[in-house]
């Protein structure tokens, strides 16, 4: 089919012309052949049957040669194409023959076998375009499918390969450390649980404990029993550690430049006490604070400074504490039951206390009046918090302690109508004097 379009494009070139067998003109649907004729002579002109008998137009005859040339110039390069896909494939089969199969031999061995029956397909193609390129199309796809078996199969081996050696090994030491923490946190999470029972149970029991008091004293006012026997024979009992249980002063401070204060305070609780008072003015939330949070030592701060005193009254029994301080070179004194167990300076020196706060009993204030921490709240009960606005003599504080004087504080006095509860804090009648000495 080739060398039939090549002879008949170089007769077309060279000036040919078609002529009849016997130079006669035949019939339509005759025979005809090409003769090759001189560049100069005039060509006579080969009748070439058209529809109707017409002859063909020189220009519908190069028109007719050039989509002939186009026709073979495409299938040259489609076949050019298909031989080097042909190559490449061929060459990617080479390289998978040599790989081992699931059996240790050759993968490929037998496909090509199989794929030519025995016979070389590339040496046996068929004249016809169409046919070789059909062909070359069947034989790409068989190839492209054996390949992608073939490689199927070699990543299946591998995958089988790897699995009980490595990953399998990686994968039981993963699950193990994932067995080893879940029984850790649920071992934690018991751990919480039961201690979370613990502490709903204290709770549930103390918070009993605070209603049954608060049901006793609400009988005793519905009974017309609340006035106590004297306006300052009270105490004020704060029996959880929360933050709302506390008790507050209706008076304020004014400035002072030196003052002492006095109680009488019984707590057992532990860590620290908490917080017995407190005065909070605004822009200083400690302006004065007597305080023993955690395992430190009662602290007293003035402005925010620290003096740590030697004060130990967490035994649960009644104590008598007095504070003394000036704002002259900040001197400060402690007593214990009428006793100075310390003393020192330098604690906001020249410093006058600011007038108008907010004093609380038995929390520590972040804010004016407010933002209480539970964690430094007072446990216990305390009585005779009285406020003077200068230093007492220690003959005068020891004539308090031992009950040989009754001194209210020209300041702050300790009143019940000057006192006022909240949250579950209580008022009650407080051992005399007597029975407190009693308890120490």
């Amino acid at each position: 089919m080739l060398a039939l379009l090549a002879g008949l494009l170089f007769s077309l070139a060279s000036g040919a012309s078609w002529r009849g067998v016997r130079g006669q003109e035949s019939p339509p649907g005759s025979r005809f052949v090409c003769t090759s004729l001189p560049p100069d002579a005039a060509p006579s002109g080969c009748p070439v049957p058209m529809p109707g008998g017409a002859l063909p137009s020189e220009e519908e005859l190069k028109a007719t040669v050039l989509q002939l040339r186009e026709t073979i110039l495409q299938q040259k390069e489609t076949i050019g194409n298909q031989r080097e896909t042909i190559r490449e494939l061929t060459g990617k089969l080479n390289r998978c023959e040599n790989s081992p199969g699931p059996d240790g031999k050759s993968a490929a061995g037998g496909w090509r076998k199989e794929l030519g029956k025995g016979k070389d397909t590339m040496g046996d193609l068929p004249r016809d375009p169409a046919q070789v390129i059909d062909q070359l199309s069947r034989t790409m796809q068989t190839l492209k499918d054996r390949l992608e078996n073939l490689e199927h199969q070699l990543r299946a081996n591998v995958s089988h390969a790897a699995l009980p050696n490595e990953l399998r090994e990686m994968l039981q030491r993963r699950l193990g450390d994932l067995e080893r923490q879940l029984l850790s946190k649920v071992a934690e999470l018991e751990d919480e649980k039961s201690l979370l029972h613990n502490e709903t149970s204290a709770h549930r029991q103390k918070t009993e404990t605070a209603l049954s008091a608060l049901l006793e004293r609400v009988s005793e006012l519905e009974k017309g029993s609340s006035a106590f026997k004297s306006p300052d024979e009270f105490k004020v009992s704060l029996p959880l550690r929360t933050n709302y249980l506390y008790g507050k002063i209706k008076k304020t401070l004014p400035e002072l430049y030196a003052f002492t204060v006095c109680l009488w305070l019984r707590s057992s609780a532990s860590p620290g006490i908490g917080t017995p008072f407190s005065y909070a003015v605004p822009g200083q939330a400690n302006e004065i604070v007597l305080i023993e949070w955690g395992n430190n030592p009662i602290e007293l701060l003035i402005n925010d400074k620290v003096a740590q005193l030697p004060l130990f009254i967490s035994d649960g029994k009644w104590h008598h504490i007095c504070i003394t301080w000036t704002t002259r070179d900040g001197m400060w004194e402690a007593f214990q039951d009428g006793e100075k167990l310390g003393t020192g300076e330098n604690l906001a020196p020249w410093h006058p206390v600011k007038p108008g706060g907010v004093l609380i009993l038995g929390q520590e204030q972040d804010t004016v009046g407010g933002r209480f921490d539970a964690t430094q709240a007072f446990v216990g009960e305390m009585s005779q918090f009285n406020i003077w606005d200068r230093v007492l003599k220690a003959e005068d504080i020891m004539s308090i302690a031992n009950c040989s004087t009754n001194m209210p504080g020209n300041i702050i006095p300790w009143v019940d109508n000057n006192v006022d509860v909240f949250g579950g804090a209580t008022k009650w009648p407080v051992e005399t004097c007597e029975e407190r000495l009693l308890d120490l």
